[in-house]
This record gives structure tokens, sequence and C-alpha cells, in this order.
């Protein structure tokens, strides 16, 4: 019984050491993401929604990439909405992606887990933009069908793109890393 209990408790240490890695991941790719100018344009491309496919393959990745996001919005001074829904959208994606992972298998599924993130951050992210760094004017109204345009532009760009490539290209890597 005693090993049953050591093994069960390495799996958590392991499982808790792996969202860890993510969350830190994340928070590393958002700083070269700034360090490279790639979040200022109206077009924002970030490396860190690459992770969020990674809860196609580890139920680690969920938290991983939610404290992840928390941390990189309160470390880079985002408005303090931005700070509580950035993590929710991004939380909403990695669920789906690791939903869509349990119930479907092979390529077409690794490309469409990253949808529900894309979906999620357009949607969220967008109100956020709008809400709280668009100088209110009288065209105020017409700009939030242009957020949802480049909001998810870059969405499809950093997690369809390249989180897909992500898992095409490393899935059996990844599976053993996340085992």
């Amino acid at each position: 019984m005693k090993s049953l209990k050591t093994n069960n408790t390495h799996k958590r240490i392991l499982w808790l050491c792996c969202a860890a890695i993510i969350a830190v991941l994340y928070v590393r790719l958002t700083y070269l993401a700034m360090a490279l100018g790639l979040d200022k344009g109206a077009i924002q491309i970030r490396f860190s929604e690459t992770l969020v496919s990674l809860a196609f393959i580890t139920p680690a990745a969920i938290p991983g990439v939610t404290l992840g996001c928390l941390l990189a919005n309160l470390l880079t001074g985002c408005a303090p909405l931005d700070i509580l829904l950035g993590p929710v959208a991004t939380f909403i994606g990695a669920l789906g992606a690791y939903l869509i992972g349990r119930l479907s298998k092979g390529k077409a599924a690794k490309i469409f887990c990253t949808l529900p993130n894309i979906i999620a951050n357009t949607v969220i992210v967008s109100f956020v933009v709008y809400v709280c760094y668009t100088v209110p004017s009288e065209q105020t109204a017409a700009i939030l069908p242009f957020y949802f345009l480049m909001v998810g532009i870059g969405e499809i760009i950093s997690s369809g793109i390249l989180g897909a490539i992500l898992l095409l290209g490393t899935e059996n890597a990844l599976r053993k890393i996340f085992k």
C-alpha cells in the first residue's frame, strides 16, 4: 500500500512541476515577443499562446498556461480587467484543447484543438482591448470589429499556426516528457 501512495505522490509532484515549467515558459515567451516588438502592432504575435496547444497532450498545461498568462499580465503592467480576463480566455482555450485531445486523435484534431483558444481570445481580448485601451471618440463603437479582426489574426498565427506546428512536429517527444 505504501508504494502505491508513493507512486501517486510522485505523479502529483511531476504534474505540478510540468504545470510550473509551462507557466514559466509562458512568461518567458511573452517577454521574448515584447523584446522583438511583436506586442506593439495591430496584429500581435504572442509566442506564449502557442503553449495552449500543450493541453492536447497533458492536462498540466491547463493550470500552467492559465497561471503563466496571469503572471505575464501582472508583470507586464496590463490593465486590471486584462489581468483578470486574459487568463480566463487562456483557460477556456486550454480546456477546449484538452477536451478535443481526449475526444479525438489524428492530425485534424491537432489543428482543431487550437480553435477554442483562437475563439476565446478573439472574443474576450478584443473586448478587453476595447474597454481598457481605447481612447473614447466618435468612432469608438466602429473600432470593435477592427479589434476582433486584429486579435483574431494574431491568435490564428500564434495559437493556430504555431500551436499546430508544435503539436504536429513534436507530439511524440512531448508525450514522453509529459507522461
